[in-house]
């Protein structure tokens, strides 16, 4: 077992039924065509949430909401299939603005049991140095949060506060947050402000 930054321990995931999950042929190395391949499919994925959510910002009715809401359990069923078959798509292997596009489809998806699976190998990843330190930390805290507890670096924000949920010891936050990469919490949330 590995330690990672935010004191996570990283062990073997597994599946649903508790199995082991095997990291997949992206580990021995697939065809260059087939990663391309890959990450143009989750860059697509993405970019289609993304118009979905700036339509139902802007148009909420509920016929936009329910494509939003479907878009994301098909993203998420695709971004499953990728992971049983070839791991998680690190940027090592499928690039990494489509590991981020991943990324944002595992933020969305509809299942915390998966979140938490692609978590564990996201912080493997991470560990190996195939992915960027701040991915892990986006899903540490997701699932962080979605379990109840506090979270680690600050990234996720009530919508109804527009407050950090609580967070893990917040006098070393910065600290972990600069081990990660990511820049102090004040600023992020005059970023989100400013977006707001």
């Amino acid at each position: 077992m590995k330690r990672l930054p935010g004191h996570l321990t990283v062990g073997t995931p597994t599946e649903p039924d508790g199995a082991p999950v095997e990291p997949g042929p992206a580990s021995a190395g697939i065809l260059p065509a087939l990663a391309a391949a890959l990450g143009r499919e989750l860059s697509r994925r993405a970019d289609e949430e993304r118009h979905l959510m700036r339509r139902a910002r802007t148009n909420p009715t509920p016929q936009v909401r329910r494509g939003l809401v479907e878009c994301r359990r098909t993203n998420a069923d695709a971004l499953g299939t990728i992971v049983r078959r070839h791991g998680w798509p690190a940027a090592d292997l499928v690039g990494a603005p489509a590991s981020t596009a991943a990324l944002m489809i595992l933020l969305h998806a509809p299942d915390l049991d998966f979140q938490l699976r692609c978590r564990d190998l996201i912080a493997q990843a991470t560990a190996d140095g195939r992915c960027p330190a701040p991915h892990h930390a986006y899903i540490a805290d997701h699932c962080a949060v979605e379990l109840g507890q506090p979270q680690f670096y600050g990234t996720r924000v009530d919508p109804a506060t527009f407050r950090p949920y609580p967070i893990r010891r917040p006098e070393t936050l910065e600290e972990r947050r600069r081990d990660v990469g990511l820049g102090p919490l004040d600023e992020q949330m005059r970023t989100l402000r400013r977006g707001a």
